[in-house]
């Protein structure tokens, strides 16, 4: 008897914290206007998506000590769109960024549940952390936490939202549409917490929402990030986008979750993927040349190998060869507002230089070369075809797409992948489900 196909997930994030968007194209929107978040979702629903994914970052980079223009600069706070988008869309999931180290558990928890009753049980939460004092600067614990702590108070943060929620007990819970308030089977308890970074104790104000506790995302690659993903996450967001490496990550993060009580299939695992589409493979590989130009400016080809030597390369030409000279290593990092990117800066120096080398490549085409973060370029069907063959094979268990633009750049995609998709069995065609878990084939908590 053969085996049922696993279902393909798909979720749709809007993109805009790094170079991904090209910013020049005439088809590229407003990274701030409601429109635009409102069109990008209803695009997402319209192809039946699992769920729509925003992200967040809560200080502006900086780079040589000046604004990082490869960012956005003023992208509105991430739950108040998704309340939003909750108003203007019936079934689509909304996940969003919120930090755990500069957001306290109640305020957290509270949110992320009103979230999820304005939707009718659709929020999910991105579990981020941030080590940098930069950023804290912005909050009045600026740079107390150390590096090897951010785990830590992100998982008693989490710890602590799920017992807040959990004060309410399970239940069906029905608006009185007459009295105003809500009625349900239960009485709310209180909640007293102390921990290691935590210490509160109260009551907790919003009743239990319909898919009992918001879905939980974590998004970390560290031996660190993938144990509390095992341990404590939905979803975990991954970077790996070839099937080898996708098999080697979905086998060991899925392998951690048996000593943490949990089965397998309670973990969904999420690689973020860019596509290009074309009529013929030979075009979709001409438009993805083109777009990468186009996110790899010479300007941004100098910002992005600074990143990486730790110096001002900006009298360097982006058509020349690399730094005669070493990375920086013993010094504060040049950029910023974003964790550290490269573990050892001399070995990824000597790699790059011999790609260059071996390619007679200058610093533009370089920095298109080893920063390309195209996953799917081909026609719709060979798209649909190795979508299909991830998940079948246990790379993944379905994708976050990134497209180049907002808010349009979802369309293609779902009008020629996702029927392809339906076609092979392994998609939805319509709806089964109305809560973000329910997409997923998650149970309520």
């Amino acid at each position: 008897m053969t085996s049922a196909k696993k279902q393909v997930i798909l979720a749709a994030h809007f993109p805009g914290v790094n170079n991904t968007t090209v910013w020049s194209d005439p088809a590229a929107g407003s990274q701030i206007a409601f429109e635009s978040f409102r069109r990008f979702a209803q695009s997402a629903e319209r192809g039946k998506f699992d769920f729509f994914f925003l992200a967040e970052g809560l200080r502006l980079r900086e780079q040589r000590g000046r604004i990082h223009d490869l960012d956005v600069v003023g992208r509105p706070d991430a739950l108040t769109v998704l309340a939003g988008l909750a108003a203007v869309t019936t079934h689509l999931g909304l996940t969003g960024t919120v930090n755990s180290t500069f957001n306290e558990p109640y305020e957290l928890a509270r949110k992320l549940a009103s979230l999820d009753h304005l939707s009718g049980g659709r929020a999910g939460w991105n579990v981020v952390t941030s080590f940098d004092a930069f950023t804290g600067e912005n909050f009045r614990r600026g740079g107390y936490l150390d590096r090897a702590d951010r785990y830590t108070r992100a998982a008693e943060v989490l710890h602590t939202a799920r017992e807040l929620w959990d004060t309410w007990p399970a239940g069906e819970v029905v608006a009185d549409q007459e009295a105003g308030v809500y009625t349900r089977s239960g009485d709310p308890g209180q909640f007293v917490h102390s921990g290691q970074h935590i210490d509160i104790r109260g009551h907790f104000t919003v009743p239990r929402s319909p898919q009992g506790r918001p879905l939980v995302i974590q998004a970390g690659d560290s031996d660190a990030g993938r144990e509390f993903a095992a341990r404590d996450a939905d979803a975990i967001f991954s970077r790996h986008g070839t099937l080898e490496a996708g098999k080697a990550f979905y086998a060991d993060v899925k392998g951690r979750m048996a000593r943490h009580g949990r089965r397998p299939e309670e973990l969904k695992i999420l690689p973020a993927s860019t596509f290009v589409l074309g009529d013929t493979a030979e075009d979709a590989a001409e438009k993805a040349h083109a777009i990468r130009r186009q996110q790899v400016s010479p300007q941004t080809a100098i910002l992005l190998l600074e990143q990486l030597w730790n110096k001002d390369l900006s009298d360097h030409d982006p058509d020349g060869p690399l730094p005669v000279f070493d990375p920086v290593v013993d010094e504060d990092s040049i950029i910023k507002g974003r964790a550290r990117l490269f573990d050892d800066p001399l070995a990824t120096a000597r790699q790059w230089r011999a790609i260059a080398e071996e390619r007679h490549l200058g610093i533009r085409d370089l920095m298109i070369e080893v920063t390309g973060r195209q996953t799917f370029i081909g026609t719709p069907a060979s798209v649909a075809a190795t979508i299909d063959e991830f998940v079948q094979g246990d790379a993944a268990d379905g994708f976050i797409l990134v497209p180049h633009l907002v808010p349009g750049g979802l369309d293609e995609f779902v009008d020629t992948v996702v029927p392809l998709l339906q076609e092979r069995g392994v998609f939805r065609t319509a709806y089964t489900t109305s809560t973000l878990r329910g997409h997923l084939g998650l149970r309520h908590e």
